[in-house]
C-alpha cells in the first residue's frame, strides 16, 4: 500500500532524532510538508535542511513541549506557514533516572512527567484547537509498551506512558464526531539514540535480555514505527481512533 500525503501538513516532535526523525523522514517522502520540532534546534534545522535539499517542504522549529507557550507557538507557527495542520505526531520524550520508587527524586518525577506526559496533553491542547477549527485532523501520541506494563526502577516512565494512552483515549472519545481521529503507538525495543544512552547508562543487559524475550528475535527499526504513524494518519486507518497499538515484535500481546 502506498500512502500519500500530498498536499498534507505534518508535526513531528522530538524530531531531531530516533523515531522523530524516522517519521518525519518518511511524512516528507510521502509527499507532506513536515514540520520538525525538536529541544535540540541545531539538531532539528540540519534535519529540515537535509530534507529540504531533497526537494520537500519543511520547518524546523525549537520546542520544548514541558513549555506551553512554546507549544502553542509551535502550532501557531506551523499553520502560519503551511496554513493548516493536518497530522501530529507527539513523540518527544526521555527516561527516567534508574531508581526504585522509595528512592526516586521529584526533580527526576517532575522533568519526565513534564516532557512525556504533560507535553504530550499541552501538544494534543494546541493541535486540537486547530484541528477543530478545520474540522479535520488525525493525532499520533508516542506512548511506548512501557504504558501497558510495569518495570521496576522506571516507575517514573512507565506511568507517564500510560497516562499518554489514557489523555489519548479519552481525547478520542471527545473528538471522534468532529473529524478527528486520535491513537497512540507503542513502540518496543527499537534501536534509537534513547536505547544508546540506556547502554551508556548501565542498561545494557537489561535491553540484551529484552531482546531474547522478542518473539520476532530482533531488536525493531526506526521505520518500523514511522510506517506504524504513517498508516494512523492516512485515510487507510479512517475508522480507527482511541487506540494504542504496540509495535513491538509481540512482546507484549494483551
Amino acid at each position: 500500500m502506498i500512502l500519500s500525503f500530498e498536499n498534507k501538513v505534518a508535526l513531528v516532535t522530538g524530531a531531531a532524532s530516533g523515531l522523530g526523525l524516522a517519521t518525519a523522514k518518511a511524512f516528507a517522502e510521502s509527499g507532506a510538508s513536515v514540520v520538525l520540532a525538536d529541544w535540540n534546534e541545531k539538531a532539528a534545522q540540519s534535519a529540515a535542511r537535509e530534507l529540504a535539499a531533497q526537494g520537500h517542504k519543511t520547518l524546523a522549529i525549537r520546542c520544548d513541549v514541558s513549555d506551553d507557550a512554546q507549544v502553542e507557538a509551535m502550532v501557531k507557527q506551523t499553520v502560519a506557514t503551511f496554513g493548516k495542520l493536518d497530522a501530529a505526531y507527539n513523540n518527544a520524550g526521555v527516561q527516567n533516572v534508574l531508581a526504585m520508587t522509595a528512592d526516586t527524586t521529584r526533580e527526576d518525577y517532575d522533568k519526565v512527567m513534564g516532557i512525556n506526559l504533560r507535553g504530550v496533553w499541552s501538544c494534543m491542547k494546541f493541535e486540537l484547537q486547530q484541528m477543530s477549527k478545520q474540522g479535520s485532523g488525525v493525532i499520533i501520541n508516542c506512548s511506548s509498551i512501557g504504558g501497558r506494563v510495569g518495570g521496576a526502577e522506571r516507575g517514573i516512565y512507565h506511568a507517564a506512558k500510560h497516562g499518554v494512552i489514557g489523555f489519548t483515549r479519552s481525547a478520542a472519545l471527545e473528538y471522534a464526531a468532529r473529524g478527528i481521529r486520535i491513537n497512540a503507538v507503542c513502540p518496543g525495543l527499537i534501536w534509537t539514540p534513547m536505547a544508546d544512552q540506556m547502554v551508556a547508562a548501565g542498561q545494557g543487559e537489561a535491553l540484551k535480555s529484552m531482546e531474547r524475550s522478542v518473539p520476532m528475535g530482533r531488536v525493531g527499526r526506526p521505520e518500523e514505527i514511522a510506517d506504524a504513524v504513517l498508516w494512523l494518519s492516512s485515510d487507510a486507518a479512517s475508522y480507527v481512533t482511541g487506540q494504542a497499538i504496540s509495535v513491538d515484535g509481540g512482546l507484549i500481546m494483551p
